[in-house]
């Protein structure tokens, strides 16, 4: 039976309600340990200009109707993140949201069309201590779960455990045996035949259309990710700049941007970053990536101007978002996000 189905039954529901009970525990937990370290929880409107603008992201489309019966187009996020640093433009320092987002052409065992993101924003520190946060998230999470270990499947991973942290370009030379600095120039512009030799050589498949992401997209799925968060905990940080439209580059490497995504159980959880407050770069990312979902797809998102002109006023900052549905999932053993989710999408 799918699992989004027939939970409303008494029977299944009262299998699914201590798991539900021990997320309840987590997200309570999680909000004390912000609010004690002062953090604001904010609420975000869910309607948007643009759901975001990564060229693989999709958004959910919908529409305004004013009162002069003329509709406006509008989407569904698909993370908190355009409405929270407004907010750090308007001077909050450290907020945090509980968000509810959408993302179309998601589902299967770690995806649902919607589901909740913990995002949260820390003005004048570096995206390191968003590392610390994470950890501290997963101990807890752990703790409420009543579980020594995070689970997903056969693969486990103690949140205890002095962390892996391993840069980008380690975990492509010790995972898949790929030089990918080799095909990334000074200027952090790529190079996509230096890369597609490398995929050759390892005899990972390629099209003759792939371009340099592609090709890296897909030795990060197939070659290293399923060997991150195995045991310990990984921080998989410096991502190539060309891979991360949102985060400020390296001081004295262009190559490499304040990225980093943290894994347990094979599982990615959260993405954080040093950000990007330069409004003038952050339109070219977004052109250049709304470019390529063009080529891809076929449509693009309009930019958000408003937010860009609030980036020119936005402070220093460092921000992250962990999908809380799947640490919930990894805390109790969960196979599927549908059995954390109190109620599932149809």
């Amino acid at each position: 039976m799918n699992p989004s189905s027939s939970w409303w039954n008494p029977v299944r529901h009262a299998d699914r309600r201590p798991v539900l009970l021990v997320r309840n525990r987590i997200q309570r937990a999680i909000r004390g340990w912000l609010a004690g370290d002062g953090f604001t929880e904010v609420d975000p409107a869910a309607l948007a200009i643009s759901p975001g603008n990564e060229a693989h992201l999709h958004g959910f489309a919908t529409e305004a109707v004013g009162t002069d019966g003329l509709p406006r187009p509008l989407y569904l996020h698909t993370s908190p993140e355009f409405a929270m640093k407004k907010l750090l433009a308007a001077g909050e320092t450290r907020i945090h949201a509980f968000a509810h987002v959408w993302r179309n052409r998601e589902r299967g065992p770690l995806h649902s069309p919607e589901f909740t993101m913990l995002e949260w924003y820390r003005v004048g520190e570096g995206y390191e201590t968003l590392m610390t946060d994470v950890l501290a998230f997963l101990r807890l999470a752990a703790r409420e779960a009543g579980a020594p270990l995070l689970r997903f499947r056969d693969r486990t991973c103690d949140p205890f455990a002095e962390p892996e942290r391993l840069s980008v370009a380690e975990a492509f030379a010790l995972h898949a045996g790929v030089d990918l600095m080799a095909s990334i120039r000074a200027d952090g512009t790529t190079d996509a035949d230096r890369l597609g030799a490398e995929l050759d050589r390892i005899g990972l498949r390629r099209a003759a259309d792939d371009t340099w992401s592609d090709m890296a997209s897909r030795v990060l799925s197939e070659k290293v990710e399923p060997r991150l968060g195995l045991g310990r905990v990984t921080i998989l940080d410096r991502y190539p700049a060309a891979e991360a439209a949102l985060a400020r580059r390296v001081p004295g490497d262009a190559r490499v941007a304040e990225r980093f995504e943290v894994y347990a159980c094979g599982v990615e959880l959260a993405n954080g970053f040093g950000e990007l407050t330069d409004a003038g770069e952050q339109r070219r990312r977004f052109e250049a990536e709304m470019a390529e979902k063009a080529r891809v797809y076929g449509e693009s998102y309009p930019l958000d101007e408003d937010f860009l002109t609030a980036l020119e006023r936005m402070p220093a900052a460092a921000g992250i978002a962990m999908g809380f549905d799947r640490v919930v999932m990894l805390a109790t053993g969960a196979p599927r996000i549908e059995d954390v989710m109190w109620t599932p999408v149809p």
